[in-house]
């Protein structure tokens, strides 16, 4: 209960109920302590002044770190001093900080965490609807973006071999294996097949003999046209 305000039994009654359900809420997620009416079960912030949150919610009941804080208001409650006192503080923690008010107080809880600059991680509205109470979201801040990993720098080359002449050939024996040969064309018929040499000779042979035949029978005329003389 806030040190500030002794609130009417019903309110107390309807507070107590709805930290009774975000327990159970939340601790499907965290472990949770609850410091409802009167109670000072689990404080919160340094030793010598410790205050005590309705919901804390904590890591894990062994490590008991604070993974967040909870504070549900009534409608006597959401004025300027538990802003001032409360919320301001509970801001903080340097953990999330969820603030539960009535539908009725939605306007008022914003415009006073507007003027004290007070940094609710959320903002829920509840009201009761016969047997039940319903909650509404009505602020998030938003999630900061997780920074971005700088680009690796590039790795400097292994220092080449004192001989030039070895990575040449390996990189001509590997662009060698990449190159595909292409299949050699088989020759032509006719270029396979070459002209016998005999034939041709023999054939030369006989165009000699007939012109000599032909010469010395010309020579056997004119002498005997000069002897006729």
């Amino acid at each position: 209960m806030s040190p500030i305000l002794v609130r009417p039994v019903r309110e107390q009654l309807e507070h107590d109920r709805v930290i009774r359900l975000l327990q159970a809420k939340y601790k499907r997620k965290f472990e949770v302590a609850i410091n409802p009416g009167n109670e000072q079960t689990t404080p919160v912030g340094p030793a010598e002044s410790p205050w005590y949150p309705d919901l804390v919610l904590l890591v894990s009941e062994r490590s008991r770190k604070l993974a967040g804080v909870v504070e549900v208001e009534t409608a006597e409650s959401v004025n300027n001093l538990e802003a001032m006192s409360q919320w301001r503080t509970f801001a903080s923690l340097n953990v999330p900080f969820h603030l539960y008010v009535p539908v009725s107080g939605v306007d008022s809880a914003r415009r006073l965490c507007a003027e004290h600059q007070i940094a609710a991680t959320e903002i829920w509205a509840y009201h009761a609807m016969g047997d039940q109470i319903r909650f509404t979201p009505i602020h998030k801040a938003p999630q900061p973006e997780p920074k971005a990993r700088p680009a690796a720098e590039p790795r400097e080359s292994a220092p080449a071999a004192k001989s030039g002449a070895k990575p040449a050939a390996s990189s001509r024996a590997a662009a060698s294996r990449r190159t595909v040969r292409a299949p050699a064309k088989p020759a032509s018929r006719s270029a396979a097949r070459p002209k016998p040499r005999a034939a041709a000779s023999r054939a030369k042979t006989a165009a000699t003999t007939r012109r000599a035949a032909k010469t010395a029978r010309k020579s056997a005329t004119t002498s005997k046209a000069v002897k006729r003389k």
